[in-house]
């Protein structure tokens, strides 16, 4: 379908400029002040919005295949669409673990048959992502975007090593999970006051942190590509941002509820459990610090679909994941943006050029690029109704709270995939 976009101010170079933007073919084809000249196109036309980059998300869980009781490729892929996002990458805790080419093969079959946006998968590091042998990374590497055990912290360093020396001379991405069990000491929480308070299990800041540690000199000693998942604390951007100063390759992420939500933020209830936890204040406040000095390089929403009945035995007995694909961007304008924490063009740089740049995609608004595109209206004003969602799972944090911001029109290489009533 070939149309033009008006009305918008466009995320072109960094910098919102007023403009219109023309698509044929998929690609965009101009992008000008004035595109009336061609009144034979079809015109969506907006007031004051935002024309974005299509969002990229590089840690979601589809749950499919093998466990569709969770969450379908289809019903993930919508949410992604209803939230702005054209890119997800999955990670690999399915059934079968994509740890084989064979095993590979079965997302991708979901993928081809029942995603409405681009969706690129991880493969895993271990067979079974056990941490016991490492999977067929030769055989996976072409079908897949990195490298992942996510869920589960690959705990033997010898091994890790081993699994950086080959993504390095396949020229993939190890992207880890940091979580060292000998420290978790069955906590579920954050090991902070309200655990304390409230005869909770908690979880050490360095079970996090010590792992981080332990590959970022790994990845030193190697070369290779290293991205680090959903950071929570403190010590773990400090040493990430010595790293990068040395000159180490590594990246990094975080979510939205580290950004935004701490311990004293928490309920006696499910969709305030996932893993990392909810940190305390000083590890908020240094994760925003990590954002706006280039230490955190990109925002994913770890989107962890789970059954009402998994999310409804409070915070000890639930399962660990909330989602967030549908709300990301409002919750985050709300809450960094509208406030002056965070400048719009920073946390969108963080939702799109800075996931594309290091995971090797595509993204930007120009001539001849994909036409992947959100539109987003800064002025709505919305109640987040999980009720509502695309997604199977109904499990957020950001349950009611009223929000200003909201996804109107999202684009996928020219096809339109979600557009607001």
């Amino acid at each position: 379908m070939d149309f033009r976009i008006t009305g918008c101010r466009v995320f072109l170079d960094g910098a919102f400029v007023p403009a219109d933007v023309e698509v044929r073919g998929g690609a965009v084809f101009r992008i000008a002040p004035s595109l009336s000249d061609v009144p034979a196109l079809p015109v969506f036309e907006f007031h004051n919005a935002l024309l974005l980059p299509g969002l990229i998300d590089v840690h979601v869980h589809l749950r499919d295949p093998g466990f569709s009781f969770k969450e379908t490729m289809r019903t993930g892929t919508m949410a992604a669409a209803r939230g702005g996002y054209a890119t997800v990458c999955p990670m690999p805790n399915l059934d079968p673990v994509p740890d084989s080419a064979a095993h590979l093969a079965c997302e991708l079959q979901r993928i081809r048959d029942d995603a409405v946006v681009r969706v690129l998968p991880y493969a895993a590091i271990t067979v079974g992502e056990r941490g016991e042998t490492l999977a067929d990374m030769e055989a996976l590497a072409p079908a897949c975007v990195a490298f992942s055990d996510d869920g589960r912290g690959v705990q033997s360093e010898a091994m890790m090593r081993e699994a950086m020396r080959r993504a390095r001379a396949l020229g993939k991405i190890i992207a880890a999970h940091c979580e060292d069990e000998t420290l978790l000491r069955g906590g579920y929480i954050h090991d902070g006051a309200y655990a304390r308070a409230h005869g909770h299990c908690g979880i050490c800041s360095e079970s996090e942190w010590k792992q981080v540690e332990r590959d970022v000199a790994l990845a030193a000693e190697t070369g290779c590509a290293y991205h680090v998942c959903h950071v929570s604390t403190k010590e773990s951007v400090a040493i990430l941002r010595r790293a990068k100063a040395a000159g180490v390759d590594v990246t990094c992420e975080t979510a939205p509820h580290y950004l935004l939500l701490t311990e004293d933020a928490l309920q006696e209830d499910g969709r305030f459990k996932m893993n990392p936890p909810l940190r305390a204040r000083a590890d908020r406040e240094a994760l925003i610090e990590g954002l706006l000095d280039g230490t955190i390089d990109m925002i994913a929403t770890d989107h962890a679909p789970h059954t009402a009945a998994e999310k409804s035995r409070g915070l000890a007995g639930s399962a660990m994941g909330v989602v967030g694909l549908e709300c990301a961007l409002s919750v985050l304008y709300t809450g960094l943006v509208e406030p002056g924490i965070v400048p719009l063009a920073r946390l969108i740089e963080c939702m799109t050029t800075a996931p594309a740049r290091r995971f090797g995609l595509q993204s930007g608004i120009r001539p001849g690029a994909p036409a992947d595109l959100a539109v987003f209206d800064p002025d709505a004003r919305w109640v987040i109704d999980p009720a509502a969602f695309a997604s199977m799972g109904r499990a957020t944090p950001f349950a009611g709270q009223a929000v200003t911001g909201r996804v109107k029109l999202t684009i996928c290489e020219g096809e339109i995939v979600w557009r607001a009533e």
